[in-house]
């Protein structure tokens, strides 16, 4: 997962949004829990091969000890990498990351000392009990510090010599006049200590996911995933030991069950979008072909054209031109770094253009994380319109789009969508299940300044009278692979190409118009943030937001379709093209993405001998935007042929320095990687980019030859 930038969960975590002695002492805390958890769990499993151990004192601890060869490798591999990452790419000095070392040592070497203190007194508790257990007390009492002949069972672990808590080797002790009563009182008793600390463990995790409303007990997302795993581990060996071999069945019963209750809705984890009904089942809407091609019959399209046109007229109305430049912004997706380059690119244009950036765009689309930098600028923009002191250029708000989402999230799926998936909370009218999907939601209202948390009915005057441009959120049905758009207004003109009978054009829809396919579930009542997370919901790292329809579909992320909101900008410009042929001077079309075009220097290439069964699946993963890129141009071209109005493509990437790695796509930034982004607005490429648009106006001279306005190529 490192190429989503999870790695960076570990080796750089975050507490309250600061990596610090803090964060990673929180860290080597549940790493020492996860380590005491492997050892506990192997020790029930396995103790039976190590009778001699229950003659001894302090028994747990000396299985540690001998147990310890997987551990330290482990800490050596984890600290030389997380050295390694804090000084390349959070930039750390030195003696930071001594403290931080030091600190995550420390929050190991506590939860050790906890776990044995712990052991210690259930042994002398034991001590105290087991007399009654041996077959003759008093020769017990005989041999116990004599050592007596050193003793090999033949078995699957053969020991011939051990460690004790010294750390000198010695041999077992012969356990041959020991009863089997004996042994295993001295070993279950361990083991309900064991199975003590487990639930505890399971409890200290629900009430975190019940608690984490509150940034304080939002862990750092390494430190849940380990106390996860940890109790996984215990949690599977305590069933093994029990049910010995039922246990593969009655997991599978289980499984069973828990499928039946999901099929009958009795129980439901599915994330949904926070606003809108999911109660009435009655009137859910129908998703089948007529349905569809109800929503986009001429009548309505026509409808439709006509209040987006009314909506063109006022946003001519504010423009100080006769015939301005209608500018279209389509940003790509890619996680925080496509966000916080949007929003850079964005208010460096802006500046360019002396403030006019939001007036001059009409419409603005894409997927994933360009369209949370876009919407965070178009709310900054509008508030300002309203009077608030908001300097769109100053350099917090870039660094609060780069801001962690990531910890967050992981932390969430630990400890609610695993722990305590019944805690619920209310959105307009209704009470939905809080899971992940909910946390990324809190924390980018948290990161942004609470500022986008609204519903779209709420911003529906404002864009109906082009006081901010219209925004189109995508997303990708996953029963059908069309494309659903949220929008405040009727778009049933973008569910399918224009039919045109004499031409035999009579195109399927190949999108739908959210809004209305759910008119009857208040769908405008659908949280800002919500959308925006359905636009950005990227797989499994995010969970797919179902839809109340019948029967239920679910939606991903919009770059599984349409990565850069190019296919619905061009659709909506042929739709409109004699408006615009009549009212501006042509179209800027300005895409800001988070990758270069091409790529070649980036090809698949697999030599191993594993790679001939990969290959097939991971062709398709690696060269899924490019394919939509090659698709891409071969639409612009198309369109700039055929456009009747001038139209110019201005392309604005995010491309790492020489030698850069590049920024990860995921939510979460490294300082190096917000600084590479920062400094790559200014590549050879994108400051030709700004210059075109300084020039933008001069390049749609007039075509004399075949009488309209022409854009330079």
């Amino acid at each position: 997962m490192s190429t989503f930038g999870a790695d960076s969960l570990f080796l750089a975590p975050e507490y309250l949004g600061e990596v610090n002695g803090v964060s990673i002492a929180i860290v080597g805390i549940a790493t020492g829990i996860f380590i005491m958890s492997w050892n506990i769990t192997t020790f029930i499993l396995h103790s039976n091969q190590f009778k001699f151990l229950a003659t001894t004192s302090k028994p747990f601890l000396k299985y540690c000890i001998n147990n310890a060869v997987l551990p330290l490798l482990f800490l050596i591999f984890y600290l030389s990498k997380s050295i390694y990452y804090d000084v390349h790419n959070e930039l750390l000095p030195a003696r930071r990351v001594l403290i931080l070392v030091i600190s995550f040592l420390s929050g190991m070497s506590f939860s050790f000392i906890i776990s044995f203190v712990y052991f210690f007194r259930t042994e002398k508790s034991l001590m105290r009990t087991m007399e009654p257990v041996f077959r003759d007390p008093k020769a017990f009492a005989a041999q116990f510090g004599k050592g007596g002949k050193h003793f090999h069972e033949k078995g699957i672990i053969r020991v011939e010599w051990f460690f004790n808590t010294s750390l000198k080797l010695k041999k077992p002790r012969n356990v041959a006049h020991y009863s089997q009563e004996f042994i295993d009182t001295v070993f279950k008793r361990h083991h309900f200590s064991a199975v003590i600390s487990i639930v505890f463990a399971f409890l200290f995790l629900a009430v975190l996911g019940m608690l984490m409303d509150k940034p304080i007990f939002v862990i750092p997302a390494a430190a849940a995933i380990l106390l996860f795993f940890s109790v996984l581990i215990a949690g599977s060996g305590a069933l093994t030991y029990w049910l010995k071999s039922w246990a593969f069945p009655i997991l599978l019963l289980l499984g069973a069950g828990l499928n039946f209750l999901f099929e009958k809705e009795i129980i439901d984890p599915r994330n949904k979008a926070y606003g809108i009904d999911y109660t009435n089942r009655a009137e859910r809407p129908v998703y089948d072909r007529d349905s569809i091609m109800r929503l986009c019959t001429l009548e309505k399209m026509t409808a439709d054209r006509q209040n987006m046109l009314e909506i063109l007229e006022k946003w001519k109305e504010r423009q100080n031109e006769e015939r301005p430049v209608l500018y279209i912004v389509n940003v790509s997706g890619g996680g925080t770094r496509s966000a916080t380059f949007t929003l850079n690119v964005m208010q460096q244009l802006d500046s360019l253009l002396k403030g006019d950036l939001m007036r001059k765009t009409f419409m603005i689309t894409g997927a994933s994380g360009g369209m949370l930098g876009a919407a965070y600028y178009r709310e900054l923009f509008r508030l300002k319109q309203k009077g608030y002191p908001i300097d769109l250029r100053d350099e917090q708000y870039a660094d609060n789009i780069s801001k962690d989402l990531l910890n967050a999230l992981f932390s969430s799926f630990v400890t609610r969508d695993l722990f305590a998936p019944a805690q619920q909370f209310r959105a307009g009218n209704f009470n939905y299940i809080k899971d992940r999907g909910y946390a990324f939601e809190e924390q980018f209202n948290r990161n942004t300044g609470k500022i986008l948390n609204y519903t779209l009915g709420d911003i529906r005057d404002d864009e109906q009278n082009a006081k901010v441009p219209l925004m189109l959120f995508n997303a990708t049905i996953t029963r059908d692979g069309r494309k659903m758009i949220f929008s405040t207004q009727p778009v049933s003109f973008m569910m399918r190409n224009w039919p045109d009978s004499a031409g035999g054009i009579t195109a399927e829809p190949d999108a739908i118009d959210y809004a209305a396919m759910f008119e009857k579930q208040d769908p405008l009542s659908l949280r800002l943030l919500s959308t925006l997370r359905i636009n950005a919901t990227f797989p499994y790292v995010l969970p797919n937001v179902w839809l109340p329809s019948t029967p239920i579909i679910d939606v991903m992320d919009a770059g599984m379709r349409d990565n850069f909101g190019q296919e619905s900008s061009l659709r909506f410009l042929h739709v409109m093209a004699d408006w615009i042929k009549e009212n501006t001077s042509g179209v800027a079309f300005i895409q800001i993405r988070d990758r270069k075009d091409g790529e070649w220097d980036e090809g698949y290439d697999d030599p191993s001998i594993t790679g001939m069964f990969t290959k097939p699946l991971m062709t398709l993963q690696h060269n899924w935007m490019k394919m939509q890129d090659y698709y891409h141009d071969e639409m612009i071209l198309y369109a700039y042929a055929g456009y009747p109005f001038p139209f110019n493509k201005i392309t604005f990437s995010y491309t790492p320095l020489p030698k850069q790695k590049g920024a990860a796509l995921n939510f979460h930034l490294t300082r190096n990687e917000k600084l590479d982004i920062r400094r790559s607005i200014h590549t050879q490429s994108n400051l030709a980019a700004f210059k075109k648009i300084a020039s933008l106006q001069s390049s749609f001279p007039k075509d004399e030859s075949n009488g309209r306005l022409r854009a330079k190529p």
